[in-house]
């Protein structure tokens, strides 16, 4: 449903878009035959802007005709009783050894009706029935869009359910990945609006009981299903008993998401690390001097960054804690402040403290823009603590935010992460991080050694916000006592986020799995 390519392209809101982004590019490093289909939104999502403390939302307009190539083909499906053409746009990801293949789907033609000219126009906007006819779209234009541009196809991989439609017009053999762990995430329309939507023939094929769950009708037609983290899988054969589930767990693009100065280490130090990020393992050996050089370089550009988005630019001797999330309630963006006594009094036993935040709320969230405002109110009533709030935030600001910091904090609630990919991307860039036990982090997470936990001794049913606050504040503490206090051990804990965590939380690693185990 959406893709995170560069910042340039505006056809994804976060993290999901750019895991199918960087999956893309591991394919072209591999020079795979891979072609990946998704929408153009010729408005993007949209472009924060903070207003006072409050969020404001304006469109994200792109010149997608001057980046886009137009293959000048085209196809039509019925959607709602009348013919919808739909141009493919096409975009090639360059790799190591090859190129991938990105097709766009855009309904902005004159030859339809302003209703359906909407469609593509942006990024998760409007009610069901707008949903249901992208999903459409998506999955069944897009297997016509395939065929249009002469791909053979041997697998069809249905990220998330928003493709599973692909499975009335598609033959071939099917995959089927979820990525989220919570029920109102799946989506599910009513039997009377697909009726409205869909036309007969399709509406057949899908033999419908009352309604049409997205995730289901992929399970049902697919060959191999997984999760995307260990922990995930378990959640989801909860929630979809019956169905076996595999565990691949997501990883990053490293040549996207290392910064220049830490990129340029490893080019001198490990050769054709790039095509092979096991090798980061190598790490291990490099002089304490140069990977905390490059440390500073990378804070020095994240600087840069706050001083150009914020107007004031980090002190480089002063601890900095990066958190970057979608702004909703589950990811508790302001659980570090619940206490600003204590936290204002750590800071001031450190000799300060840098907090720089960021994440966009969905413009129906009121409660994720509310969560906006607090960050902005609390950082008023902190004396040593340096509160930033990164505007706009996109894969050009989060690759500054990732190396620059000296900490990553991630804290949802339990059980609400799938797998989660921002603590990898400042794991190869030498940042630990502080998080609660879930998603990927119950693999990557040695306590001490490749970053700390949140909460660990909770037990269900206690109040799992004054636990993992007081936790946070604890496990602060001690982070900071070795920053200051022992750089040698600090460095050794940056060496070992690279060699343990980013040498296998890849999308090298992650697609070889799926070559393994999905597309046999």
């Amino acid at each position: 449903m959406e893709i995170g390519l560069k910042p340039e392209i505006k056809t994804y809101s976060g993290g999901l878009g750019v895991l199918a982004g960087d999956t893309v590019k591991a394919a072209a490093d591999h020079d795979l035959d891979f072609t990946a289909v998704t929408l153009l939104y010729r408005n993007g999502y949209f472009r924060q802007r903070i207003e006072g403390k409050e969020q404001v939302e304006e469109p994200q307009n792109w010149p997608y005709e001057e980046i886009l190539e137009d293959t000048g083909e085209k196809v039509s499906i019925k959607i709602r009783g009348r013919t919808v053409d739909v141009k493919i746009w096409r975009h090639k990801v360059k790799g190591e050894k090859g190129d991938a293949e990105v097709l766009f789907l855009d309904t902005g033609l004159e030859s339809n009706t302003e209703e359906d000219r909407e469609l593509t126009s942006q990024l998760y906007m409007g009610g069901q029935e707008k949903r249901l006819c992208q999903e459409a779209v998506l999955g069944i234009a897009g297997v016509k869009a395939l065929w249009e541009t002469d791909k053979e196809t041997d697998y069809y991989h249905m990220n998330e359910g928003h493709s599973a439609l692909l499975v009335t017009e598609a033959s071939g053999k099917k995959v089927f990945t979820t990525h989220t762990p919570v029920p109102a995430g799946h989506d599910t329309f009513p039997q009377d609006l697909v009726e409205k939507v869909l036309p007969q023939e399709k509406i057949d094929d899908l033999g419908l009981e009352g309604k049409l769950n997205m995730t289901e009708l992929a399970l049902e037609n697919s060959t191999y299903n997984n999760a995307v983290s260990d922990r995930h899988a378990e959640v989801t054969r909860e929630m979809f008993p019956g169905y076996e589930f595999d565990a691949v767990t997501n990883g990053i693009h490293t040549d996207t998401w290392v910064s220049e100065p830490f990129k340029k280490l490893f080019d001198q130090e490990i050769n054709r690390w790039c095509l092979d990020p096991a090798r980061l393992t190598k790490v291990a050996g490099f002089s304490d001097r140069k990977l905390w050089e490059a440390k500073k370089k990378s804070k020095k550009k994240l600087s840069e960054l706050l001083k150009q988005n914020t107007g004031q630019g980090l002190n480089p001797e002063t601890f900095t804690v990066g958190f970057a999330r979608r702004s909703t309630s589950y990811k508790r963006p302001t659980l570090i402040f619940r206490d600003v006594d204590r936290l204002d009094s750590l800071a001031e036993d450190y000799g300060g403290l840098q907090l720089v935040f960021a994440g966009k709320a969905h413009p129906d969230d009121v409660e994720g823009k509310d969560l906006i405002k607090r960050v902005l109110e609390y950082a008023g009533m902190l004396e040593n603590v340096e509160v930033y709030f990164v505007e706009d935030y996109g894969m050009g600001e989060a690759s500054r935010m990732v190396s620059g910091v000296d900490l990553w904090l991630n804290n949802p609630e339990r059980g609400k992460e799938a797998s989660g990919t921002s603590g990898m991307k400042a794991a190869l860039n030498g940042a630990p991080q502080l998080s609660t036990p879930d998603g990927w982090w119950l693999e990557g997470h040695v306590e001490g050694v490749t970053g700390w936990d949140i909460g660990e001794d909770y037990v269900e049913g206690e109040d799992e916000e004054l636990i993992d606050s007081r936790s946070i504040y604890e496990k602060m503490d001690r982070i900071l006592s070795i920053y200051h206090n022992d750089r040698k051990a600090w460095i050794k804990i940056m060496k070992n986020c690279i060699t343990l965590n980013a040498s296998h939380f890849n999308t090298d690693r992650m697609l070889k799995e799926y070559l393994a185990r999905a597309y046999k």
